[in-house]
Order: structure tokens, then sequence, then C-alpha cells
């Protein structure tokens, strides 16, 4: 009993990690995020200061 409730936790682990990679993998690859991406990525490179509220 042991080894086939350890063998479906094991694989339903492995399914739900692969469907949450897909899952982030889509997200930062979408083309409707590049352009949030890309200005994150220049940020550090702004010489406007800290940001101060």
């Amino acid at each position: 009993m042991y080894e086939i409730l350890a063998s479906f936790a094991q694989t339903g682990g492995m399914i739900y990690f692969i469907l949450l990679f897909a899952g982030v993998l889509t997200y930062a690859l979408w083309p409707k995020n590049q352009e949030t991406f890309d200005q994150a990525a220049r940020s550090p490179l702004n010489d406007e200061g800290p940001i101060n509220d």
C-alpha cells in the first residue's frame, strides 16, 4: 500500500511541477509581457535616482 501511495505522490508531484514550469515559461515568453521585461532589464541603467514616495 505504501509503495502505491508513494508512487502516486511522486508522479503527481512531477506532473504538478512540469505544469508549473510550463506556465512560468509561457508567462515569461508571452509577447504581451516583452515591454514590461525590457523595462525591468533597463531599470538599473536609469539615472533617475532612488524613488521617494
